[in-house]
Formats: C-alpha cells, structure tokens, sequence
C-alpha cells in the first residue's frame, strides 16, 4: 500500500503534478554518484530495439519503457493482433468508425486509416498480378448530443470543424463523414423528434438511468446510420481503462449475465456487428500517442460522468493510481466468463474464395475454435442485453403492445434504473420510445416463441403425416 506523502520524505511519493524532469535528473546524479553508470544506461534503454533511449514510460514503476518509434508500433500491433485475430475487418468490409473527438475514438480512427492505407499499397503493388482482394471503405460517424448537452454556438461551430479537418487529413481515400443529430433515430416527416427525445429522458428520473438510455440511443443511432448507408462493420474504440470501469458498474447495476456480451473483442447480436479493436489499449497509451503524433482532439464535447458511472469511473482512476496494472487485471479477471455465440463475427457469403482461404488461416494461426451454442436468450429491448427468460412472453403480439408487456420484456437492470415505477409515468416514458425499441421488443419475443415451439413445426420441405 502506497502512503498517501503527508509528512512523507522516503521518496516513495510524488505527487502526479511534479516535475518529471527533476525526478529524472534526482535519479541519473545518485547513479554516477554511485558508480551505477551502466545500470541507469541499462534502466533508461527501450525495451523492444534494446537501442534507443526511452523516452516514453508506461505502467508505473517496473512498467514498460519505449522510444517513441517502438512506443507507436507497440500500440499499433496490439491494434492489429485484435483485428487480425478476431476477424474484424476484412477486405470486403465497408468499415464505420464511431468519433466523439476523445482520445480512444481518435486513435482508433487512425490506427484503421493506416490500415487501410497499407491494404491499398498492398493493392497497387498487386495491381498486375492479382486483385482478387479489394481495399476496404471507411467512413465516419459523430453523433451531435448537444440538444441534450448545450453548448454555445461558437464552441459548436468550432468543434465541427475540428472533426471535419481531422478526417479530411486522413489518407488515402476520402472518407464519408457522417454528422448526425441525436434526435434522428425519431425522424419522421412530420416531427424531427427533439421534443420526443427530451421528454424520453426526462422521465427518468434516475441519473445512472439517464447515463444509461442515452447510451443505448446513441447505439440505436450509430446502428441506424451503419443501414441506411451499408456499411458492414461499426467500429468503437473502447478501450481497456473503459471497459474495467463497465465491468464493475455493470456488476453494481445487476447486469452479471449480460456482461459477458459487453466486453468481447466482437460483438455480432446487433444487425451490423461491432468491434472492440483497442480492447487492449490503456487510455494512457492513447494519450501519450495523441500527444507524441499531435493527434488533435476534440474536447467541446467532453461530458462529464454521474451517478453510479462517474462514482465507478473515479473508484477505477484512483486504483490505477495506486497500482497500474489494476484496469487490465479487472479486464482479463472478466474476460474468463463465458462469451455468447453472437461474440463471434459470422463468416459472409459475400467474401470472395481468397478472403474465405485467409479467414481459415486466420483462425488456425490463432487457435480460435467456434464457440460452443448456448441455450436461445432473448435481448432487452432497450439495452440489447441478453436475458435468459421473459417474464411475460406469449402476451406480446403485434396487435398487443402495452407499457406493461413492454416492462416485463426488459432486463432487471434497465427495469431499476431507466423504467419509471407509476403505471401513468411509466405509459408516458413507452409513448416516447423510439418505434425501433418497440419494434425489437415485439420481435424478439415472436423468436424466443419459434424456437421454444421449433420441435412442434412442420416445416415446408415435411411431407404431411
């Protein structure tokens, strides 16, 4: 246990507003004065070329120490293993990056344009012999919350253009950006939804609720747009420090069977499957690297966390504090709970013969086996999660929607923090839902009924008895 430095003058503290220069030089004057020359040499010399000074230190004392070249292609290939491990994107794929302008959605625009950028050099340098295997598209998405999260219009204005500039900049191709209101997942042509969605939020009264609903809505959104503009792939960049804190809050909020869903490299129960590809990443390392590359950042939209999340999110920083390893043992500690079959990209039949040949020896490079199939779940019409039974299944019907029914298809975790408890707020917060919720809710339980009622079908191709 570290001491807290109050009266403290054994050197253990320093305060992360110091000065690392000083502290660098403390160390380097008590190695000569010591005769320990080489060593200090040896403590300050990267890791991975074994060459180069370090310049760049991760994971606190005893951690990892690069030079800002290793440091860049470290980051990069822990990108590049996930993808290439866990079939994220392949050559046919139309690819959608998720951007809030933080430093994780950053990064991970990046790290896909570059890959991209070496898939087209592999392409044109192939040009003559074989094309069998295409470049894969790129696109980006900002979902605009500022209705709900107002900011002023000069600060608005500005911030847009930050992104458009960020993403005119990235090579090769030109990337379609999508910037789109919140407020579209409602969008008819007599109503743009801006009320609807206010008065949605705010008839929860919860504020880990609110947290929650306007992530699941920003989901529905960045799936909506993945649709409507066939894209293939929805890429978050979520990393490890993130996910540590979702497994806890999710562990507080009861969400223990679903978590297993949340925190795979790859997620395919939603229409257009979504991918984790800095799972492995720390949010350190990702703002060492926009930092040393000059990444810009968008921080106009930067939104500040409550309720049970914000109280996780600060409980996480201060382990990380006290012991860097602490988010990444919280990650691996959950990664052991058993993945749902949907963690698994499905192979296409679209894939030319080439990319099917390459996804097999993806998969027998990495030793990855097909996921043994669970018992069917249905999913939480608000939060997507799995849920091992409904409580009130066969009363669902597409003449038959209630605010009751609706209730009793969600998960616990979503009936305790988002569902108002009155009857009568509770029919006000369902006549505010988007119709993609309930339409999910009603078809989710026509599922879950076909495959509990499978073995009782005839089917067309039986002969009639």
């Amino acid at each position: 246990m570290a001491c807290n430095g109050t009266g403290c003058e054994s050197g253990c503290y320093k305060d992360s507003t110091g000065d690392e220069v000083e502290k660098s030089s403390t160390k380097k004057l008590n190695g000569d004065v010591n005769g320990d020359g080489n060593h200090h040499r040896h403590q300050t010399t990267c890791l991975k070329c074994k060459a180069a000074e370090a310049t760049i230190f991760t994971g606190g004392e005893g951690g990892s120490r690069f030079c800002a070249d290793c440091f860049r292609s470290n980051l990069y290939g822990k990108f590049k293993l996930a993808v290439t491990s866990h079939a994220m994107i392949s050559p046919t794929d139309k690819v959608l990056v998720a951007f809030s302008g933080g430093p994780s959605s950053r990064v991970a625009l990046q790290f896909v344009s570059e890959m991209q950028l070496k898939s087209q050099k592999n392409f044109d340098a192939t040009a003559i012999r074989d094309r069998s295997l295409p470049v894969f598209g790129v696109g980006v998405a900002f979902i605009d919350e500022t209705e709900l999260h107002p900011i002023t219009c000069t600060d608005f204005n500005k911030a847009i253009e930050d992104i458009k500039e960020i993403v005119s900049n990235l090579s090769p191709t030109k990337k379609e950006l999508h910037i789109v209101p919140i407020r579209n997942i409602y969008s008819t042509k007599t109503s743009d939804g801006s009320e609807t969605l206010k008065n949605l939020i705010n008839t929860v009264s919860d504020a880990t609720g609110k947290e929650d609903l306007l992530s699941h809505l920003r989901m529905l959104s960045l799936q909506k747009i993945a649709i409507e503009n066939g894209y293939t792939k929805l890429v978050l960049g979520s990393c490890t420090s993130r996910i540590a804190c979702h497994v806890l809050a999710a562990t507080v909020k009861g969400q223990g069977y679903s978590l297993a869903a949340d925190i795979q490299y790859a997620d395919a129960r939603w229409e257009i499957p979504v991918v984790l590809p800095l799972r492995d990443c720390l949010i350190q390392e990702l703002n060492i690297l926009c930092s040393l590359d000059s990444l810009k950042i968008v921080e106009e939209f930067k939104d500040s966390r409550g309720g049970i999340n914000g109280l996780v999110s600060s409980f996480v920083k201060l382990l990380q504090e006290e012991n860097p390893s602490r988010e990444c043992t919280i990650v691996r500690t959950a990664g052991k709970l058993t993945p749902f079959p949907f963690n698994k990209i499905p192979e296409t039949n679209t894939d030319s013969n080439d990319v099917h040949l390459a996804s097999q020896r993806r998969h027998k490079k990495f030793n990855l086996k097909p996921i043994e199939s669970l018992p069917p779940d249905s999913f939480c019409p608000i939060c997507n999660s799995p849920i091992r039974d409904l409580q009130s299944v066969t009363s669902f019907t597409n003449s038959q929607t209630t605010p009751e029914l609706f209730g009793a298809a969600c998960c616990s975790s979503c009936q305790y923090q988002i569902l108002p408890e009155e009857l009568s707020s509770m029919e006000e917060f369902y006549s505010f839902l988007p119709q993609s919720i309930i339409e999910r809710a009603r078809n989710g339980n026509q599922k879950w009924i076909r495959e509990k009622i499978q073995d009782c079908l005839i089917l067309d191709d039986e002969d009639e008895v």
